[in-house]
């Protein structure tokens, strides 16, 4: 199923039946992303009495627990409310509409001392169009991210000056290969994050920020049409499945 749209008095078309899944799939066990020192994923069969919820074990039906923490094990998209003390700044109540134009930009990671980082100047050369959304890849980039250990390993971070750009910008949703926009330790900073959200002013409730996406190298940089899934949970950060597809211009 094919579909038109304008952005910026332009007219595109995306194919509906070609989608691009931009989410890392979450697994049972160790085979995951895991940062901030979470706790492995664990689908649990669940027992009572004579019922087991394990076909492969002789029941009827499978039925399991499932623990995980959507900050740590995965692709996640979160709201403000990770930053807030406000019970009603969930995700689920945030993020109100679910397909945006995205541009996708790819940046090298630089080394700056102990850090590693995206460095504003490099954004600056490749951002080129006006967009609700902005898909950042990290360089290098392999699919060992679809698995990596981030934790206490101080990984890649983004300069606070590219979200403060996003910001004026007004791009509502940012995506991200990292396992945050700070620095692992920062003391509670947290300057990206409360910059893309303008924390310190007119809060931005309506955006959002999702991390540990993995883009593979064959998607080329350029603008998409977004379709950001979350749970119908709330909670300030749910499990999520961006979704890109190819916008062609007509």
């Amino acid at each position: 199923m094919k579909i038109e749209i304008s952005h910026q008095r332009q007219k595109f078309q995306a194919d509906l039946n070609e989608p691009i899944d931009i989410s890392i799939p979450i697994k049972n066990g160790t085979e995951n992303p895991n940062c901030y020192y979470a706790s492995d994923v664990e689908f649990k069969t669940i027992k009572s009495g004579d019922f087991v919820g394990s076909v492969a074990l002789g029941g009827s039906v499978n039925y399991k627990e499932v623990r995980l923490t959507p900050h740590g094990n995965g692709t996640h998209t979160e709201s403000y409310g990770h930053l807030s003390a406000d019970m009603l700044a969930n995700v689920n109540t945030l993020l109100s509409s679910f397909h945006f134009i995205a541009e996708l930009i790819t940046l090298d990671i630089s080394q700056s001392g102990e850090d590693q980082v995206l460095v504003f100047e490099d954004y600056l050369k490749k951002r080129k169009f006006q967009t609700d959304a902005v898909i950042i890849r990290s360089s290098p980039n392999d699919k060992n991210k679809l698995t990596r250990k981030y934790s206490g390993t101080n990984p890649p971070y983004l300069d606070h000056q590219i979200a403060e750009k996003l910001k004026k910008e007004k791009v509502k949703h940012l995506l991200i290969d990292l396992p945050s926009l700070d620095k692992e330790v920062d003391g509670g900073a947290l300057l990206a994050h409360r910059a893309f959200w303008n924390m310190s002013e007119r809060i931005r409730g309506g955006c959002t920020v999702t991390e540990l996406i993995y883009v593979d190298d064959s998607i080329k940089d350029g603008l998409y049409l977004l379709n950001l899934q979350v749970l119908n949970m709330e909670i300030d950060a749910s499990p999520s499945r961006p979704i890109l597809y190819n916008l062609k211009p007509l």
